[in-house]
């Protein structure tokens, strides 16, 4: 029986990578710690985001191969008879915090103010400044108007960057449930919570609060290795003189204050308040996967049947077999490991495990690290602070933007650059290159034309592998690149189509507009294997959608709305992502004559007023150019 590798990723949990063992590899359950949408996200945020949108792809994909025995040890190969081949459902789930966020989190949010208005007065002044975008209508007094707006940037920003969840959601609203949303559910959680003897309620009426008892928990700091001795001692900062006054703990965790004066605020047994910025995620998770809904409850209820609502009878009655994990994977930035995961998965075991002690929560732990920018941490006060709007409006195309974000291993700071940036985008400019000829090409056979095939498959298969190995993406570009760069490829291609030169294919491409989604994951396998069997390019564009589908920079929508998917031909040359005006036109024709009489001196120097301008110029054949915003 032939071998495979199976998807082996790096859990934080166990500090190892190891095999990815779903419950149920045809329904995997993936939960991602979604935007606080009090401003808009930057690029580091977008990082982890995207990373966790490329895990899910490719667990989607046939590429990807899912062991199914307990047990199976980290680098083992696996037999197909154990394993189970994609494609597959992905339920990714995503939610959107627009409540419990204090300014003073890390001492644990109790009293500091809502980050909802500290959002409302930055608003207030834009709005009085008029710097507001036209059009947009919010009260900056109006906390949830504010996470509407802020919410809705986000997602513009997303589906533009590919996230497909996202995209997702358009037509399933639970698959990004709002905090403010499922606090009926967090109150039902907290009261499961005081009744096992996990939580308890200090202080008088009009100033109650109730907190998570860490000591009921013991596996409490594993995640992170913040043990609870080292948290009584103040390390992790989550330890505040003003907040320790009727723990138990220094590290117990906020679950509910009263506050009739928030400014968001809900009934619950223990008075008019808010919620704590951790237990939402324990709700959210398993409503919006619907984690164990085969499982039975205690006392009545429909043990989360399927098609049914978690979020009445079963987020109260649910119990989880023994110390089984309740969902797949949870992912999330580096900065959530401590204290947000930690205390999330204590919560959630101790809400839902039959015997919390020894429950992780999730089976596979996943968290992108942080990233740089120019080799620096982003930071305003630098002015390498960058939100992926500011990306756009600079014209860069959300599809370079992406691939710069994802192309740097999770697991290693990510250092984004423009120099990065500009190579992504070239990278992705030949990618679509040589997509077009094989879509014009591939019904054509290329060994009458081109005497070598290519072992399309080999490349394929080197993709998947690279990926299986702790999502090496470093390693799936290269092999895309091995596909879309391939010589024999190309030359086949472009003598079929009757195409000289590779490097003036802009205005094909232009004529020949790629599809703007990839190839279902069935059809473009009937794709490869129709055209290895006709000896058609055929094979090749099934190929290179079935990467794609992962990669997500090639096939994708063209926004209108975005100058960095337009481009105009004209006389002197392609603009891409900007707008040809008379005078930067007359500067590429004097550029132009100035190089055919071999004045390069001048040439350069009208480069640079361009460059200056904010114009990027790469020249092409017959003194043409592409411009481009810098």
């Amino acid at each position: 029986m032939a071998e495979t590798n199976v998807l082996r990723l790096f859990n934080t949990f166990t500090r190892q990578v190891e095999a990815f063992e779903p419950r149920d590899p045809e329904r995997v359950t993936f939960y991602t710690c979604g935007p606080t949408v009090y401003d808009d996200a930057h690029i580091g945020n977008f990082r982890s985001f995207l990373a966790a949108d490329v895990l899910r792809r490719f667990l989607e994909s046939p590429m990807c191969v899912l062991a199914e025995k307990p047990g199976h040890r980290s680098g083992e190969r696996c037999h197909q008879e154990r394993c189970h081949q994609g494609p597959r459902q992905v339920v990714h789930v995503m939610n959107i915090t627009d409540v419990g966020h204090m300014t003073d989190d890390a001492d644990g949010g109790e009293n500091g103010e809502d980050r909802m208005a500290v959002a409302g007065r930055r608003l207030l002044e834009a709005k009085k400044a008029g710097k507001l975008d036209a059009g947009v209508d919010v009260d900056p007094k109006d906390p949830r108007q504010i996470a509407r707006y802020f919410e809705g940037r986000f997602r513009e920003d997303a589906r533009r960057l590919g996230l497909k969840l996202v995209m997702e959601a358009e037509k399933d609203a639970g698959l990004m449930p709002r905090a403010t949303e499922h606090v009926g559910g967090m109150i039902k959680v907290i009261e499961r919570l005081i009744a096992r003897g996990a939580a308890y309620v200090v202080g008088e009426v009009g100033k109650r609060v109730v907190y998570f008892s860490v000591q009921h928990f013991p596996a409490y700091g594993r995640l992170s290795g913040n043990t609870l001795d080292k948290l009584r001692e103040g390390a992790g900062g989550r330890v505040s003189a003003e907040n320790q006054s009727g723990k138990r703990h220094p590290a117990d965790f906020l679950l509910w204050k009263e506050d009739p004066s928030h400014i968001m605020k809900w009934a619950s047994p223990w008075g008019e308040g808010y919620p704590g910025w951790h237990i939402e995620c324990s709700v959210m998770s398993v409503e919006g996967t619907k984690a164990r809904r085969h499982e039975g409850t205690e006392g009545k209820g429909g043990g989360g049947a399927e098609g049914g609502d978690a979020g009445g009878e079963d987020i109260a009655t649910m119990v989880v077999p023994h110390a089984e994990p309740i969902i797949d994977l949870h992912s999330g930035g580096e900065d959530n490991i401590f204290p947000h995961h930690e205390c999330e998965i204590a919560q959630s075991c101790c809400a839902f495990n039959a015997q919390p002690n020894g429950a992780t929560y999730a089976k596979m732990w996943f968290h992108p690290r942080f990233l740089l920018v120019e080799g620096e941490k982003m930071s305003k006060s630098k002015g390498n602070f960058f939100t992926a709007r500011d990306l756009f409006a600079k014209g860069h195309e959300a599809a370079a933007v992406r691939l710069e974000l994802i192309k740097t291993h999770y697991r290693s700071n990510a250092n984004f650059t423009e120099q990065g940036l500009s190579e992504s985008a070239g990278r992705i400019a030949q990618w679509r290159k040589t997509a077009a000829l094989v879509m014009e090409a591939r019904d054509r056979d290329w060994l009458p034309v081109w005497g070598i095939r290519p072992d399309v498959a080999e490349l394929v298969n080197r993709f998947a592998e690279r990926l299986a190995f702790d999502l090496n993406v470093a390693g799936a570009i290269a092999a895309m690149d091995g596909l879309a760069n391939h010589s024999a490829i190309r030359s086949a291609a472009m003598a079929c189509l009757g195409i000289k030169d590779f490097d003036d294919l802009s205005a094909f491409l232009h004529k020949h507009p790629l599809p703007t989604s990839c190839l279902d994951a069935r059809s473009a396998m009937q794709a490869v294997e129709s055209g290895r069997q006709k000896k058609t390019f055929e094979e090749v564009w099934g190929a290179i959608h079935l990467m794609d589908a992962v990669l997500g920079c090639i096939f994708v929508p063209t926004d209108a709305s975005s100058p960095s998917t337009s481009s105009v031909v004209s006389e002197i040359g392609m603009f891409i992502g900007v707008e040809p005006s008379p005078e930067v036109e007359a500067k590429l024709r004097e550029r132009r004559d100035a190089r055919a009489r071999k004045d390069f001196a001048e040439s350069d120097r009208l480069r640079d007023e361009l460059a200056a301008m904010g114009y990027a110029i790469k020249d092409a054949k017959d003194g043409k150019v592409e411009v481009r915003r810098k």
